[in-house]
């Protein structure tokens, strides 16, 4: 497995490096049979250390978890707990998806935009109409079944997953409902 451990206007010695490369290696390996890279990215907010890690898994999936501690090796256990965890609630799952899937998930790009909002009073109305692109980005959209997106959605943490469904053309969205449940949203 790649390992690409970092640390955002901090310093991450040879000792942390060693640690992070051993712990997480060792929770991974138990779940997920070929992991291809994992990124670790160190922080500072305020007085505490933020440890985020994102593991990319040869079946396409993608787990993320994040972790705040006073200490800095204490914040990389907490975030390594919380994605063995991850992993072992979808081990079957993982397993299941790995055996009908002979090839990894295909991806395609597409363009992610991040949008200004802006805080309105209540008597004025906005100049324009047009929002304002604060940031452009990369993204890939895999390809995936209804099943793979909902695990790979609650995987990552996120609140929606935008992918193209096997077999078929045009994108599908699956995302988590106010009352809990998953919504999909098929466009056919």
């Amino acid at each position: 497995m790649r390992y690409q451990i970092s640390g955002k206007q901090i310093d991450i010695g040879d000792a942390l490096q060693t640690h992070v490369k051993a712990e997480l290696d060792s929770a991974v390996q138990k779940y997920a049979e070929r992991p291809t890279d994992a990124l670790v990215v160190f922080s500072k907010s305020g007085h505490e250390f933020v440890c985020e890690a994102t593991v990319h898994l040869s079946t396409g999936l993608t787990a993320s978890a994040k972790a705040h501690a006073h200490e800095i090796y204490a914040a990389f256990d907490g975030c390594s707990d919380k994605m063995e965890k991850q992993l072992r609630r979808y081990k079957r799952r993982l397993k299941d998806h790995h055996r009908e899937r002979s090839e990894p998930v295909e991806l395609f790009g597409a363009s992610s935009y991040v949008l200004a909002s802006e805080q309105e009073t209540d008597s004025e109305e906005p100049a324009t109409l047009q929002p304002m692109i604060i940031a452009e980005m990369q993204t890939k959209i895999a390809t995936l079944s209804v099943g793979e997106a909902v695990m790979q959605m609650e995987l990552s943490g996120a609140p929606v997953l935008v992918f193209k469904k096997e077999n078929e053309d045009g994108v599908n969205v699956v995302y988590r409902r106010e009352d809990g449940n998953i919504g999909w949203i098929d466009p056919t």
